[in-house]
């Protein structure tokens, strides 16, 4: 009898710790999207210089809207050859591209989400805007001194082209320091690594460095001229306007 109390005790003593654990990661990850979407709005322009195996680099440039934590646009503005490719991230999983050598815009289907933006190395899934917690269940699996270690599932109903994150947070100001991709089949993939400053009362990127392992090739993004608050209307995150340049 006193055998079952003590297994008793151990398994819902198990069942507390495991719980505590769920809320933390779950706080955590609710907390890294509060910095990523800080803010009603956000503007900014971008250099991106992309580095192949070789190190040669190509530098364009591009402006980004951001409004709330599901309407972005993001379009190159230079060199002539890029400039007007955007990209429309709007709610519910609705994404567009627009082309100008086609003269038309076209809805980016799920199944595809994992393709390169432009020759980038960024996937239309890792500029889709849209909280982490409503696309990835979170697991603490760690922490040191300075930062928390989430393993990020995705949810059943979420289509992803990964089939886990292992992201390194700032334990004090919650922003994402790493965020280490793994492909369908739990391979490595992807590493971006994260530079943020702070704004007035906001924490904002100001580089992201991804990088594809596979190709060994890498993206820069510099974000400058970061604006909070302007007041950008819905209008900025229309079919109509992806298609102005």
């Amino acid at each position: 009898m006193k055998t079952l109390r003590i297994l008793i005790t151990l398994i819902f003593t198990g069942l507390m710790v495991n719980t505590a654990f769920a809320e933390d990661a779950g706080s955590i990850l609710k907390k890294m999207d509060a910095v990523l979407f800080a803010g009603e709005d956000q503007t900014s322009s971008i250099r991106m210089i992309l580095t192949d195996r070789g190190g040669n680099e190509r530098v364009r440039e591009a402006q980004v809207w951001q409004k709330g934590a599901n309407k972005r646009l993001f379009r190159f503005t230079a060199p002539a050859a890029e400039a007007g490719i955007a990209f429309l991230s709007l709610p519910d999983d609705v994404m567009y591209l627009y082309m100008p050598a086609y003269g038309r815009e076209r809805r980016i289907a799920s199944h595809v989400k994992n393709q390169s933006f432009a020759g980038t190395d960024f996937s239309y899934e890792d500029l889709e805007s849209e909280k982490y917690v409503k696309r990835f269940t979170p697991e603490l699996l760690d922490e040191t001194d300075e930062t928390y270690i989430l393993e990020l599932t995705p949810l059943p109903d979420m289509r992803s082209d990964y089939s886990k994150i292992i992201a390194h947070i700032h334990k004090k100001h919650h922003y994402p320091l790493k965020m280490e991709s793994f492909d369908r089949g739990g391979q490595p993939f992807k590493v971006a690594e994260y530079t943020f400053k702070k704004k007035g009362d906001y924490w904002y990127t100001a580089e992201i460095k991804m990088t594809n392992l596979r190709r060994n090739h890498s993206t820069r993004m510099i974000f400058e001229e970061v604006a909070f608050d302007t007041g950008i209307d819905d209008s900025v995150f229309s079919v109509r306007n992806l298609t102005r340049y």
